[in-house]
């Protein structure tokens, strides 16, 4: 079964086109260890909750935009694989610097119940 990492990352808005080369040029990367298909999603509609929301998980600005992101891979083993081998490319090294703020990214793994 498919293995997915999600992402919520607050990105300020001037720096849309450096999220969008950084995001292009790691999902070379991603795709060249394994990965199925990288999606990443500019936030347009992104409401304030009355508990919580996407803006609150990632304590986003007023001039920030939330970015939902994900990578599919074949299966966890995959990109357990791809994230050691990842460590070590040199490839990361020439990446432009991170256009946010990484301290509130938050990601996890999921195992899909269900697929069609």
């Amino acid at each position: 079964m498919s293995y997915v990492q999600g992402f919520l990352i607050p990105v300020p808005r001037n720096n849309k086109d450096a999220y969008r080369e950084m995001a292009e040029l790691s999902a070379t990367v991603f795709k060249d260890y394994g990965a199925l298909r990288t999606v990443e999603c500019w936030g347009d509609s992104v409401p304030d909750g009355k508990v919580t929301d996407f803006n609150r998980a990632v304590k986003a600005q007023k001039d920030e935009a939330v970015v939902f992101s994900w990578i599919e891979w074949p299966d966890k083993a995959t990109c357990d694989a791809a994230a050691q081998k990842m460590e070590s490319d040199p490839r990361w090294k020439e990446m432009p610097e991170m256009p946010f703020d990484g301290m509130r990214m938050m990601w996890a793994g999921f195992e899909p119940i269900f697929e069609s």
